[in-house]
């Protein structure tokens, strides 16, 4: 029971750390890109954020899959 508890809970730390992510790209990053390539700000702001949110996604999919892969092969 208490492997679950820690699973539920590394997986909030990881949620609440990329909710932080996004919140930061969100109020500067995509500013300044839109700043830096006039042609990005004709592009909404919902598209570029699910564009942010897919690539912090499969990020942490990949890390996870690296840190827990062949742990136990024999």
């Amino acid at each position: 029971m208490t492997s679950r508890l820690k699973t539920f809970g590394l997986i909030a730390l990881i949620g609440f750390i990329a909710g932080i992510l996004v919140q930061v790209t969100a109020t500067y990053i995509i500013p300044w890109l839109a700043d830096v390539l006039p042609s990005l700000a004709a592009i909404s702001s919902f598209l570029i954020a699910g564009l942010a949110g897919a690539i912090l996604t499969v990020a942490g999919v990949c890390i996870w899959a690296y840190a827990t892969g062949k742990r136990n092969s024999y």
